[in-house]
This record gives C-alpha cells, structure tokens and sequence, in this order.
C-alpha cells in the first residue's frame, strides 16, 4: 500500500489534517503523519503518528525547552531540522511515497525544508497561502509541487474542501504511481549525462546531445537560469549522473558580478566532490544577465549591454571579471575528486561572442583563459585549448569525446579495483 507522509503543524491544523488522513485513507493510502508543530496541542486535536518531542528530538532539540525560550523563529527552525531528518529516515525505511503539506508561511517552511531534501522523483506536494506569489524559496531546484490554497488554511469550508480535496486526490495518485515503479522490474537505461545550455550556446549543445546520444547515453540539458545550475548541481550531488558536461558556466559570472541569473557560489562544484567525470567550458562567461533594459541597475548604466529581448538584457563582462572568472573557475575543477577537463574555445565563448559580434572581446576572453592556466598549475585538471568557436561542431563534438572517454576509463579502473 503506498504511503502519504502529511507534515503539518498539529497544534494550529489539526482539524485540517484530521480531513486530509481521512480522504487519503478512504483513497486507498496509508498515511504516517509528522507534527511539526511546537506548541501544547489543544483538547481534541489529532496526535501525530511521530509527535513533536519525538520531531524535536531527532534534531537534538527539547520541545519542551523550545516552548519555554518563548523564540518563534528559533523554534520552527529547531523543528524544520527535525522534520527534514525525520522524513528522510522515513524515505531511507521504505515507508513514503509521497508527501503532503498543508500550511501558511511558516509551516511551509518547515515542510518545503524536508521536501527538498528528498530525492527527484519523490512526490511532493505542497498546498500553501504563499503559493501565490514567489515561491522560489520553497521551491529552490527541487521537483516540489506548489498549489495556492485560495483561502487560508483554517478550517474547512466549501472553498477550501474543494482545493484540499484535489489535493489529496494528487496526493494519492502520485503516490501509488511512485510505488509501483518502485516495485516495477526496470530495464538496463542509458547512463545520464547532465549539461548546461544557454540560447547563445544552443548549437554546441545540440551537437554535443547527438554525439553523446550516439555513444548510448540519456543527455539531460539544464537551462543556465540559475535554478537550472542548481539542478544540475543536485543531480550531480545525489548520484544520478555517469558525467557533466557543463559547456554553460554563465552562472558563474552572475554570482560575481551580481546579475539575475546567479546559482550561488557552489555552482561548479557538486560533480567534483562526487568523483563525477566533468568536461566545462567558458559557455557564456562573457555576459551577465539582467531583466527588462530599466531594471539594470544604475551603478552599471555606463556598461556595454545588449537588449537581448524586451524581457532580458545582457552586459558584457570586463577584462577584469573575466581574469577573477578563470580563477574561479580554476580553482573549483582543481578542487575535483574526479577527472576534469577544460575546453576553452580560442575563436569566442558565445553566439555574440565572435568576430563581427556585439560582445566581441579577445582581450577580455585572454584574461580568463591566462588566469585559468595559473589556476589549474599542479592539478590533474586538463586544459584542451580549441581553436574554434564553441558553437563549431567541431568544439563540440570533440567536448563530448572527451567527457565519453574519462567516464569509460573511469569505469575500467573500478573494474580493476
């Protein structure tokens, strides 16, 4: 029988988890509820199948000593840790299949923490107040499911029984499915490959994709936007991936500089701590990017920038940026636990970068690819310097060769060992 996992806060939405067990019972689940809540749960209200002591527990809190510090904010931090590892012991148990939340700013907090916490894949389903608006810091690169819940969470009236019941239908559907592809034999797939891809390097992306496809892997593109680089880097993370071949690394230039687009500082490293083989490439490291050409903020009003469309404006990085961008750069693939190679491309980084181009700047693309060489001095790190422009198929193709022959020789010593 597939599992629901509800996670709510007992002491303020017991009635409403109360609603949701029953539904989901009656939809054919079992359920296992986590309170998540802090305060002395009412008369009458629901207990949860793992209460809040035993939640602040797990953490290495007393709930009680949580109460009496009269700190909210310390307190749902305290019990989202506890939340977070209590529901990862109960994925690792075998006993979720999915997830369910109900909640308004805080309890959403608390549950989209242990949510992001689980594996892709893994159904969750968060119903929330806040979903109305910016739900990035819930959300972050997970595969979490947001549903705005109109109405505030409390009670349940005519509007509210409405969006809770598709929830607990969504809820009950994603996890029996889940539970029987867990069950189901599955076929040897192709390895997964994860690559980045911007519109200015979508040439060299596709050439590479047909390459790999051909030499029997899955290629997995992810959209340099910043959130995509923080999927990427959880892919890379959990295990899912045979390679990266991270041809986009335009991320990095927003974190330096501060453009829209940053995946925060530990892009570029999560293949590296994972022994995961990794071929990078300076993809349109010579922009960063911004919004609708009034957004850009005013200290960069005297920078050369490119409309790209009404929606996004690119500033070309300085001479400067790009030498601090090499090191960076450098030091992260050095840091590798796996093999690592750089392929710089002589003839220009992306679609605007090239002779005759907007962004054409040699000078600036040298002094990246001069402090990179320094960077990587004393690593295992390779650096193919390529006399072609990155979206040359050529560039491309000889990336994705590359990234195939580090995996399989790293295959064969784990054959050896």
């Amino acid at each position: 029988m597939a599992t629901v996992v509800l996670v709510g806060t007992l002491d303020t939405k017991g009635t409403e988890y109360s609603w949701l067990a029953t539904r989901l019972r009656a939809s054919g689940c079992d359920v296992v509820t986590v309170d998540a809540g802090v305060m002395p749960l009412p008369a009458g209200a629901p207990v949860g199948d793992i209460d809040a002591a035993a939640v602040a527990r797990r953490a290495g809190h007393d709930v009680e000593a949580l109460r009496a510090a009269g700190d909210r904010g310390a307190a749902v931090s305290a019990m989202a840790e506890g939340v977070e590892l209590v529901v990862g012991d109960l994925h690792r148990e075998g006993r979720l299949h999915a997830v369910l939340a109900v909640a308004g700013s805080g309890g959403s907090f608390i549950a989209a923490r242990a949510m992001r916490a689980l594996p892709v894949g893994v159904p969750k389903l968060l119903v929330s107040t806040m979903a109305g608006g910016d739900v990035s810091a819930y959300v972050g690169s997970s595969d979490i499911t947001m549903m705005y819940s109109v109405v505030d969470v409390a009670g349940i009236n005519s509007v509210s029984s409405l969006i809770l019941g598709n929830a607990v239908a969504a809820a009950a559907g994603m996890a029996a499915h889940h539970e029987r592809s867990l069950v189901r034999p599955r076929a040897e797939g192709r390895r997964l490959i994860g690559a980045s891809m911007f519109g200015v390097t979508t040439p060299a992306v596709d050439a590479a994709r047909r390459r790999l496809d051909e030499l029997g892997y899955e290629v997995l593109v992810f959209h340099a936007t910043g959130a995509g680089g923080q999927a990427l880097e959880k892919l890379a993370a959990g295990g899912f991936l045979a390679g990266v071949l991270d041809l986009t690394t335009t991320e990095l230039a927003d974190e330096l500089v501060g453009g829209v687009l940053s995946a925060g500082p530990d892009r570029l490293t999560a293949a590296g701590r994972s022994g995961i083989p990794q071929v990078v490439a300076p993809g349109a490291l010579d922009m960063v990017n911004f919004g609708a050409r009034e957004t850009v903020p005013e200290r960069f009003a005297e920078r050369h920038l490119l409309v790209h469309n009404p929606t996004v404006t690119l500033m070309r990085t300085t001479a400067d940026e790009m030498a601090l961008l090499g090191t960076s750069l450098g030091h992260k693939l050095a840091a590798a636990e796996g093999p690592a190679a750089v392929f710089w491309p002589l003839g220009g980084v992306s679609a605007v970068d090239e002779p005759g181009g907007p962004f054409h700047d040699p000078v600036a693309d040298e002094a990246a690819l001069t402090s990179l060489r320094s960077a990587l001095l004393g690593s295992d790190v390779e650096l193919h310097e390529i006399d072609a422009h990155l979206n040359d198929p050529v560039f491309a193709i000889a990336a994705a060769d590359r990234l195939h022959q580090l995996i399989t020789a790293r295959d064969r010593r784990a054959v050896d060992a």
